[in-house]
């Protein structure tokens, strides 16, 4: 039963990913809106739900290994394969201002998680945890993107709308703005049912791999690393393959982006603040290869600002060799 649950869940990854880049980018246009700033918001927040409700949810239930390392191996996995794999599709063309803004920003908080994690090195404490103040830490910083994100979209649109306005519009302008309210009114309908198929199908690919994987008796840690890292990314590698497919490079890489800045800041803070969490010292290396990773990728994208066949390949090769690691460790 967990084998078809599976592959039902596949399925709604597929088609749901399919509608919400299809609706977030009519929205997106019709808005005015810059896709790079939806990617980084309503995309990356919305694929990013399945890592929310399972690393909550561990962290309730005292499963620390899972909630951290969902994060970590969720991190990993999208910088790795689901930038790999949507350049290898199509080269990714990359903005001066994901260089300058979104890629600093990501290796910064990466940065931050690892040293709010490494009592035992820097505080000479008995054990590593992510407290409450750690989780008020991170919050803080996801309102302060938050808050960019709004007034970088606000500004972008009201100089869109200031560029296209002109008086010889005025006649038709009841006419377009009734075509404009059912256009727009479509695509976020087709939005929400793209993010409900995505969220729901994560929730069984999790459900149904992590029974399929207990009952080879893998332990939490390392479930969390792969199989609930890999099967939470999925809304996000599905999503970003498509947005590739269709020429959205803004859009494949702000979900990856935006994706990984909320799994850091809320899902990890969020979770703190519910319930502080102790932190294995091997995840403290993971997050250096989540470091490591983010450092890579920009390397990539810093140097002719795009990220080549060539180097996406290098990307999930690594991603692989990650596994490889992971297992031999085991």
């Amino acid at each position: 039963m967990n084998y078809i649950l599976l592959l039902i869940g596949f399925v709604l990854l597929v088609k749901g990913a399919d509608y919400f880049v299809d609706g977030s980018s009519n929205i997106a246009k019709k808005l005015r809106i810059p896709s790079l700033i939806i990617g980084l918001t309503i995309v990356a927040f919305g694929t990013s739900a399945p890592e929310a409700a399972v690393s909550i949810t561990a962290s309730i239930n005292g499963q620390n290994g899972m909630a951290i390392g969902n994060v970590i191996g969720s991190n990993i996995f999208n910088l790795l394969m689901v930038i790999g794999a949507s350049g290898i599709i199509k080269p990714l063309l990359v903005e001066k201002s994901i260089l300058s803004r979104e890629f600093p920003f990501t290796l910064l908080i990466s940065i931050i998680l690892i040293i709010l994690s490494s009592d035992i090195l820097l505080f000479n404490s008995s054990i590593n945890t992510i407290n409450r103040i750690d989780g008020i830490i991170l919050l803080i910083l996801f309102i302060v993107f938050l808050y960019y994100l709004i007034n970088s979209a606000m500004k972008n649109r009201k100089e869109s709308l200031y560029d296209t306005e002109t008086s010889a519009d005025l006649d038709m302008s009841n006419i377009k703005s009734i075509e404009k309210s059912n256009t727009m009114i479509k695509s976020i309908l087709i939005s929400v049912i793209g993010i409900a198929a995505i969220i729901f199908g994560g929730n069984l690919v999790v459900d149904s791999a992590s029974n399929i994987a207990s009952s080879f008796g893998v332990n939490d840690q390392l479930i969390g690393l792969t199989i609930v890292s890999i099967g939470t990314s999925l809304p996000e590698f599905v999503t970003s393959i498509i947005a590739a497919t269709k020429g959205e490079s803004d859009l494949a890489l702000g979900n990856v982006l935006g994706s990984n800045i909320f799994n850091i800041l809320f899902v990890i803070g969020a979770s703190a603040l519910i319930s502080p969490m102790t932190v294995d010292p091997k995840l403290i290396i993971n997050g250096a290869i989540m470091i490591l990773s983010t450092i890579l990728v920009y390397f990539y994208a810093y140097r002719k600002n795009d990220i080549s066949k060539f180097e996406s390949i290098t990307l999930s090769l690594l991603y692989f060799g990650y596994m490889g690691y992971l297992i031999f460790i085991a």
